[in-house]
């Protein structure tokens, strides 16, 4: 009945990850399939061990074998980890009351006015601004906050907006690398290793600016010699007014300050003891409180799919572990325990921003966490070596946010991004997508590897 249970569980969560890929289902629904199965069939509940299995199985992690004999948790609470929803869901709530002012618009309008109407000086500063938006707030928010009025400068340029949206869209991905609130992967990573915003901050934020750097030098190089402007041109760029974009002075101002006051929480959570997930509801709760909205209308503008979308990633990933496909996949890496440790991080990362690129960068980090934890206790090499397994952290999490830009289904921000051009009459179809996406992914994931190289011999 164990093996049974084995290939039942594997057989769900590879089935769930093969329908969420090819996108003939949408992939929360997908998800909660294959969530429920999981906890019809293989996870235990109050008063059984699984269908499958008569006792505990032997090969579960001390953390899983805890949560599974806990009767005192609901069934749900046991196998989801909230902090993450929780994170999730404060900070979109701050974002949809912030995003409801017409800040984000008015930081794109002025990026082009303080170009003067160069095209490549807008596209240069409208970059740069996603991947400082997308470091704080999320990324699919920032994207569809931005894009809209790309739509509009590049129009009032004479210019296409594809480069534009595709840089924007690049350099989200990029931006939220730098940060534990960034990007989702890089929540699911640090509350798998408890890492907080400071560490993300410290280890990868000045690395991601110095990508930036690099990123908006070769934009200034590839298309400056292509984009040519008229003065007229030029005029109704100046012409336009990004006052006009606020349309409630008084909830920005409010809200930027929440926004400011939280940020600052996340700084000082890992000092002071208190998790993210409540530094976020915590500023969820004083915007709602200060600032002067409908707290139902509020409410209902959270992004539930996505929500629900980690529900059933979770559950998922808990019942292949509970199933043994977690530890069947750990025995199939015993063989790289001889291998340098370096050489072991760099092979993972390259893997990982490939499968990333493939899968969704979202669910490919939710499944390998589980993964790479058992890996990283069994393998003498890094157990006793918390810098060394830090930069394991590291080094998948610049994988998986940097290889997300690879495909049009690598990130829900490329997604998001393709579905406004296209109602704008631009098609972006995964062809498209990689023509823009692949270079910009290798280039990133070279850089990421020398990034990790050097740390690895600055330790050592």
């Amino acid at each position: 009945m164990e093996t049974f249970g084995f290939w039942f569980a594997t057989i769900v969560f590879f089935g769930t990850y093969i329908l969420i890929a090819s996108e003939k289902v949408h992939k929360t629904t997908a998800a909660l399939i294959g969530s429920s199965l999981m906890l019809l069939f293989v996870l235990p509940g109050p008063h059984n061990s699984g269908l499958f299995f008569d006792e505990t199985p032997g090969w579960l992690t001390d953390e899983l074998r805890h949560i599974a004999e806990n009767h005192t948790l609901d069934f749900y609470a046991r196998y989801v980890n909230f902090d993450v929803i929780f994170t999730l869901a404060g900070m979109m709530v701050l974002v949809n009351l912030l995003s409801g002012t017409g800040v984000f618009q008015y930081v794109a309008i002025k990026c082009a006015k303080v170009a003067k109407g160069s095209p490549i000086r807008t596209m240069v500063l409208l970059v740069a601004s996603t991947a400082f938006m997308s470091s704080f707030l999320d990324n699919v928010t920032t994207v569809l906050l931005i894009a809209p009025v790309t739509l509009i400068v590049a129009s009032q340029m004479g210019l296409s907006p594809l480069p534009f949206l595709m840089a924007e869209t690049m350099a989200s991905n990029i931006g939220g690398t730098a940060t534990l609130i960034g990007d989702p992967p890089n929540l699911i990573i640090g509350s798998a290793a408890n890492l907080g915003f400071m560490p993300f901050l410290l280890n990868l934020g000045w690395v991601i600016v110095l990508f930036m750097v690099i990123y908006c030098v070769i934009l200034a190089f590839w298309y400056g010699p292509k984009m040519h402007v008229t003065v007229e041109q030029r005029a109704r760029i100046m012409e336009l007014d990004e006052k006009a974009a606020i349309s409630d002075w008084s909830n920005m101002y409010r809200g930027v300050t929440v926004i400011v006051l939280t940020i600052m929480g996340f700084l000082m959570h890992s000092f002071v003891g208190i998790q993210p997930c409540v530094v976020a509801m915590a500023g969820a709760a004083l915007a709602l409180l200060i600032c002067k909205v409908n707290v139902d209308h509020a409410l209902e503008k959270i992004e539930w799919s996505t929500l629900f979308f980690f529900l059933g990633l979770f559950i998922l990933v808990r019942g292949a572990e509970y199933g043994g496909l977690m530890d069947a996949i750990g025995k199939l890496l015993e063989g790289t325990y001889s291998w340098h440790p370096l050489v072991f991080i760099l092979v993972l990362m390259w893997i990982s921003g490939i499968a990333a690129a493939v899968t969704n960068n979202v669910s490919y980090t939710a499944a390998m966490v589980a993964v790479i934890s058992v890996y990283l206790h069994n393998n003498p090499a890094f157990s006793g070596d918390m810098e060394l397994q830090n930069l394991v952290w590291w080094g998948l999490a610049l994988a998986v946010c940097l290889g997300g830009n690879g495909t049009l289904v690598g990130a829900a921000a490329n997604l998001v991004t393709a579905g406004i051009a296209g109602k704008a009459g631009i098609e972006v179809n995964f062809k498209t997508f990689m023509r823009f996406g692949i270079p910009v992914t290798l280039g990133s994931l070279i850089a990421a590897t020398a990034y990790i190289v050097i740390r690895y011999f600055v330790m050592h």
